[in-house]
């Protein structure tokens, strides 16, 4: 890692005159200063509550740091950094995930409580994907509700004969180690400081056999509101049950008693959901609690092709009116289930995300409903083939996933998922798997690569992101700048291309402190581009997966700061977490 620092001027023609100053002769610190003028702009209708906990952020200046090597290269890039510009304010839940049921007790876990404390999620979504529309949170082990379906259908229409083994449910005694209690969930929540994000079983309104099912499936939900008693602040009325695969999406006529329809449409989950809200809202008056529910929107109409999921907005939206808190979207990045590249893989962060949240605001704009916070709470990368998804690869397109959210306002968001199985590396989970297929060069609950990029993420991103341009506008470079309410000032920038780059690094209405601090994270040279392994500044792991277990000691990187510019090299494929000093 190179660098070199050197004066420049802020530009005239960008900065307005400052006010002029009855002292003859300001000090130029004065006129930084006046420069310095930045306002948070209205909060955005896709943002809204979540940034309701958002709190100021200060940048813990290091301890000790090692010194940053010096180069003379020229610049290939500029990054253009406006501190006056705030995007928004950075909502507290963005760096949130998934606990599923196969992945364990896990609160019993001292390492991986460890880990997930240092990664400070924020919220922690559960039970875990389509296994909340086949789950009974208050149910006896292999007793469900005597309404329950005997027959549901795999994702291909055939029928699915249900036994009671068949079905999830949040009882399980805590003394068996391949699943999670629901207790221990809530456990777990207290343990890293996070918050709940609950999805409730929809499925089980159109599956069920009683007289009104929906009524059924909803005071099952409500009755869950009581007993979290204010523990999960959000709710989600089921999941992607636009779904062929989904329990719900399809149903047996014959054990069906209130007249619906075969197959889900937008417009019937528009109607059930506002009697799920319905009883939700009333569970969590009663206990004196607030919380927020999430319907179900189609992020984009190239993820699903079928004809309920190419309706589902218009027709939902015409049942549901503006009675959802939040917007729910998936997204899987990348062509599905193909060995994509990793210039394919990490392209997909820059243009589906953005993607994403203008059709949404299309979709409610066109259906005239009012726009509502968006939460994407389940996204992850989809090529598979090459171990794409345990890959450094996976760490840098996190990087950049969250980069653009923050950029294009969604509001929160919860990464899948913190353990699922290995697969010969087609494996989504951010940890190895203990209680399931577990790589077997791994140690237990081993953090993998993806891991070591959202932990700098989150050390080096402060609580304001402002305005970033790079030039030229074809740069293989991206970058996310950011402020802390502490002074300090900062970027993230990722050289997406297999060659170095050198950066200048512009930092605007800054006043410039002794130093500034930076991490470069890059990967190592196994199984070709999509390497399991990732360096940080000059830390490796001493196993074949993940990054260095010192990771929350590796001392940063450090240079003198003159001035408001830098310059600085960024190697191929390496990210690299830097903050300036403000001046004290």
């Amino acid at each position: 890692m190179t660098l070199v620092l050197f004066s420049t001027s802020c530009k005239k023609d960008e900065d307005p005159e400052p006010t002029p100053d009855p002292t003859p002769d300001p000090k130029p610190e004065a006129v930084l200063d006046s420069l310095y003028r930045p306002v948070d702009p209205s909060i955005a209708a896709s943002i809204g509550f979540f940034l309701d906990e958002w709190t100021p952020k200060a940048f813990t200046i290091p301890a000790s740091s090692d010194e940053g090597t010096i180069t003379d290269s020229s610049p290939t890039d500029t990054v253009n950094i406006d501190l006056n510009k705030v995007i928004t304010k950075i909502p507290a839940y963005i760096f949130g995930n998934n606990a599923n049921q196969w992945m364990g007790q896990i609160a019993d876990q001292p390492a991986l409580m460890g880990f997930l404390k240092d990664l400070n999620t924020g919220v922690m979504r559960f039970p875990g994907g389509s296994i909340s529309d086949v789950y009974f949170w208050n149910a006896p082990v292999n007793s469900p509700p005597a309404d329950a379906a005997t027959t549901t259908y795999n994702n291909d229409g055939s029928p699915k004969t249900m036994a009671a083994s068949d079905w999830w449910y949040g009882t399980r005694p805590k003394s068996e180690n391949w699943t999670i209690a629901l207790d221990n969930y809530y456990t777990m929540l207290a343990q890293t400081n996070n918050i709940g994000m609950i999805t409730v079983n929809y499925g089980y309104a159109r599956y069920g056999k009683g007289n009104d099912p929906v009524a059924a499936a909803a005071h099952l939900a409500a009755d869950w509101v009581r007993y979290d008693n204010g523990r999960s602040k959000y709710w989600e009325i089921g999941n992607e049950s636009a779904g062929t695969w989904e329990a719900g999406y399809k149903i047996n006529l014959d054990d069906n008693k209130d007249g619906q329809p075969q197959i889900i449409t937008g417009a019937l989950y528009g109607q059930h959901f506002k009697v799920f809200a319905d009883s939700m809202r009333k569970a969590a008056q009663e206990i004196g609690v607030t919380i927020k529910i999430g319907a179900q929107v189609i992020g984009n109409p190239q993820a699903n092709s079928g004809l309920t999921s190419s309706t589902w907005n218009s027709s939902m939206f015409g049942a549901l009116g503006n009675d959802a808190d939040f917007f729910i979207v998936h997204n899987y990045y990348g062509p599905w289930h193909q060995n994509s590249s990793a210039s394919v893989i990490l392209k997909s962060a820059l243009t589906e995300t953005k993607a994403i949240s203008d059709y949404v605001s299309a979709s409610a704009s066109t259906n005239q409903v009012q726009m509502k916070p968006i939460a994407m709470t389940e996204w992850n990368i989809e090529s598979e083939g090459s171990k794409q998804k345990v890959s450094a690869v996976s760490g840098i397109h996190a990087v950049l996933s969250l980069g653009e959210m923050l950029t294009h306002g969604i509001g929160q968001a919860a990464r899948w998922d913190l353990a699922n199985a290995w697969e010969n590396g087609n494996d989504h989970g951010l940890f190895n798997n203990s209680a399931g297929s577990a790589n077997p060069s791994e140690g237990t609950w081993n953090p993998r690569a993806a891991f070591y990029y959202l932990y700098y993420m989150q050390k080096y991103l402060g609580d304001r992101l402002v305005t970033t341009s790079v030039s030229p506008s074809n740069s293989d470079l991206v970058a996310y700048s950011s402020t802390f309410s502490s002074g300090e000032a900062g970027t993230i920038i990722v050289n997406t291309a297999t060659t170095n780059r050198t950066a200048l690094i512009n930092i605007n209405h800054f006043r410039a402190g002794a130093k500034y601090y930076w991490y470069t994270l890059k990967p190592g040279n196994d199984n070709g581009e999509f390497s399991a392994k990732v360096m940080v500044n000059a830390a490796n792991t001493a196993g074949t997966v993940g990054g260095p277990l010192t990771y929350s000691s590796i001392k940063p990187f450090s240079a003198a700061l003159s001035s408001q510019t830098i310059k600085i090299t960024v190697p191929a494929r390496t990210t690299l977490y830097i903050v300036a000093e403000k001046k004290r």
